[in-house]
């Protein structure tokens, strides 16, 4: 079955090279378009797509609100930020709202295909490592680390996962840590992703900056 996709900027030349790329891909189908938050999230309820690509700055309604409605909603899309990263300070409110991870705009096709298929897949992240350090340099739009209760439901081998997947390793790279195997590392994150009630490792990644289970320039 074919990933279907929506594509969200309010320039439409930016909307048809996207359609461009995505439409040139096996498996994946574009279908629906908009130019404004408000005529997403229209777009959406009416096609149920898969995955959204949401620009953040956009006339109407902007494309965090317009994502916040939509993740909202019940059996949500998952959305894929795109931004120019180095002018848009919203960003990490975005991941924070819930968005499955960030793409940016100047992003090569082959990169945009690969962020699509990992996102769907449920992995979340195009690079968990560079959306880490992304968030580490955010740090300072969210507020004052506060433990968390829910952190009392996690194993102690489940907090460290936690902590090794907030600091941008991949489950590969978490199983070499911990000397096991990259199914049980699969297991164990699907674990901690339940008992927190979060969406997907993106949302892991915020939560575990804002309850203090790791800090901006933390040692990997």
């Amino acid at each position: 079955m074919d990933i279907r996709i929506v594509i969200v900027d309010d320039q439409a030349m930016v909307r048809a090279g996207l359609r461009m790329v995505v439409e040139s891909e096996p498996g994946m189908e574009v279908v629906g378009e908009a130019a404004d938050g408000r005529d997403a999230i229209a777009v959406v309820r009416r096609t149920s797509p898969d995955i959204v690509l949401m620009d953040i700055s956009m006339p109407r309604l902007d494309g965090l609100s317009a994502a916040r409605e939509m993740l909202d909603a019940p059996s949500p899309p998952k959305v894929i930020t795109l931004t120019t990263f180095d002018s848009d300070e919203n960003l990490y409110g975005a991941l924070r709202a819930g968005t499955s991870g960030f793409l940016l705009k100047v992003s090569p096709p082959e990169q945009l295909i690969e962020a699509i298929r990992v996102v769907h897949s449920g992995d979340a992240l195009l690079d968990p490592a560079v959306t880490s350090r992304v968030i580490a340099s955010f740090a300072g739009w969210a507020a004052d680390p506060s433990p968390s209760p829910r952190l009392d439901d996690l194993t102690p081998r489940e907090l460290e996962v936690l902590g090794l997947l907030a600091r941008g390793l991949t489950n590969a790279e978490i199983a070499g840590r911990l000397y096991v195997g990259e199914a049980t590392v699969k297991t164990h994150v699907a674990r901690v992703l339940m008992k927190l009630g979060l969406r997907d490792r993106a949302q892991a990644v915020v939560f575990a900056y804002e309850s203090g289970v790791v800090r901006p320039g933390a040692a990997a």
